[in-house]
């Protein structure tokens, strides 16, 4: 793949045009060090036109046929393929990721748009007739129709995939976007953007709003304009749209910070192997990441030995090389947060197993493969979301204290339990509370054929691509 860091400069595109936009958001170069790239910022106004445009174009759409919006959804797809290596080198560049998971992002992004075709052809409605006394003889037909408009809330860690999770359903549904993406990774957005404007959608179905939250995104997730929210993001960051967002259908993924619960019993090779995948990949920057280990106490040590040694697979290096997995964090105050809970933990009694150190290079923050053993329950590791590639672990004696620590969290986003008791396994993933529990495994949605999505805390309703099209669909019943 030749790649090079040419410095891009992108706009807003509002109302079927780009338009010019206020001071330049600067994105770092998380490959190379200094810029990659300056998006021009949205301004209020900016985000009201594009509102005003994504009401003019409801009607238009609400009009189109399913064939039609498959055409642009196969179209966008293709296009997303043709420009592979440009985007995943954005990837690579903006969000810091290895060059292997950045084309995997791009791949997923193009099925995501093509597995949307399948889905929206099977929403056909249903016909139903009445039951109840004084109306059996009612027939009605119950359609679905286009909820209006979707405001999308990208996140940084999957720019361009989980924004596409977001608008290939809105636009399959036949509901105008409106994406915001996230401040520190706005280019993938702004690619999409580009390729959604060639697809042929009428002007106003889609809208790229860049930007930083305080100036575009409190207006768009107060106005009443707004009939959904799809939004992937931090707990914190999920409450203060739902603040905002009056009576709108809300659809968020939020954080998680997911126990790996492994019992005396389990195949431990398979697990340390999971857990290390689960804590280390993208530099744990995953709400759905394996954050803590609670391992049976009569196998703490020997799993802590072998998950470290699972961790001397992972190679931390040119992110452009096919054989790195890992990368930097996101941002300074990334890093200044995992070094903090890391910190906290050691403080109170956990041992340094490997890592547990930060440094910087070229102005990009790394914080090393960490893994801490005999974690005290109080450390803070224990209950918050960190967003770094640390697993941590700590002992448990039985199910229910594993149960009783998972669910002492209020965030409840994934789980995964490890053994090879098939009845205590359905026994703790039905009393644990989680969205999603995976048996012998690391939390994992693929394409979003699963449901995803968590409780509390971790965010309202469940998204994929079938479950998404329903959440942006209200139904009508015609009475006849």
């Amino acid at each position: 793949m030749e790649h090079n860091a040419i410095h891009r400069r992108e706009r807003p595109f509002v109302a079927g045009e780009w338009v010019s936009g206020g001071d330049p958001l600067s994105v770092s170069d998380l490959a190379d060090g200094g810029t990659f790239a300056s998006v021009e910022a949205a301004s209020a106004d900016d985000a009201k036109r594009a509102l005003a445009a994504a009401e003019d174009a409801q009607q238009t759409l609400r009009e189109t046929t399913v064939p039609e919006r498959v055409e642009w959804l196969e179209t966008i797809a293709e296009a997303i393929r043709a420009r592979e290596d440009e985007l995943a080198e954005v990837i690579v560049r903006e969000a810091g990721k290895p060059v292997s998971s950045a084309r995997g992002e791009v791949e997923s992004a193009a099925e995501r748009f093509e597995r949307a075709v399948g889905e929206i052809r099977h929403l056909k409605g249903e016909f139903r007739r009445g039951t109840t006394a004084g109306h059996a003889d009612w027939r009605a037909v119950v359609e679905p129709e286009p909820i209006g408009t979707v405001l999308c809330i990208a996140p940084y860690n999957y720019p361009l995939a989980t924004t596409v999770l977001q608008v290939a359903p809105a636009l399959a549904a036949g509901n105008a976007v409106v994406v915001k993406p996230a401040s520190k990774t706005p280019v993938s957005g702004a690619v999409l953007a580009e390729i959604v404007a060639e697809a042929g959608l009428p002007a106003g179905a889609f809208n790229f709003v860049p930007g930083e939250s305080g100036v575009v995104g409190d207006p768009l997730a107060s106005d009443s304009r707004v009939d959904a929210i799809a939004m992937t993001g931090s707990s914190g960051a999920g409450e203060h749209v739902a603040r905002q967002s009056g009576i709108t259908r809300l659809h968020m993924e939020l954080g998680g910070n997911a126990p790996a619960v492994v019992f005396e019993d389990a195949d431990l090779d398979a697990a340390a192997t999971a857990a290390a995948k689960g804590s280390l990949k993208y530099a744990g920057q995953r709400c759905s990441a394996v954050s803590r280990v609670l391992a049976h106490e009569s196998v703490h040590d020997d799993l802590v030995a072998r998950i470290d040694d699972a961790m001397d697979d992972w190679t931390v290096g040119d992110l452009f090389a096919d054989d790195t997995d890992l990368g930097p964090l996101v941002s300074e105050s990334q890093a200044d947060w995992v070094a903090e809970l890391v910190d906290d933990a050691v403080e109170r009694g956990a041992t340094v197993v490997r890592g547990g150190d930060r440094y910087e290079e070229d102005g990009i923050h790394f914080y090393e493969p960490t893994l801490l053993a005999d974690v005290p329950r109080d450390a803070r590791i224990v209950d918050e979301e960190q967003f770094g590639p640390v697993c941590a672990v700590t002992t448990i004696e039985d199910e229910d204290d594993a149960v009783a620590l998972t669910n002492r969290s209020d965030l409840a986003l994934d789980a995964a339990v490890f053994t090879t008791d098939h009845d205590r396994a359905m026994d703790v993933a039905q009393r644990v509370n989680a969205g999603a529990v995976r048996i012998n495994g690391a939390p994992s949605h693929g394409l979003g054929d699963v449901p995803f999505g968590g409780n509390d805390a971790s965010g309202i309703g469940r998204e994929g691509l079938d479950a998404t099209i329903h959440e942006f669909v209200r139904e009508k019943s015609i009475i006849l």
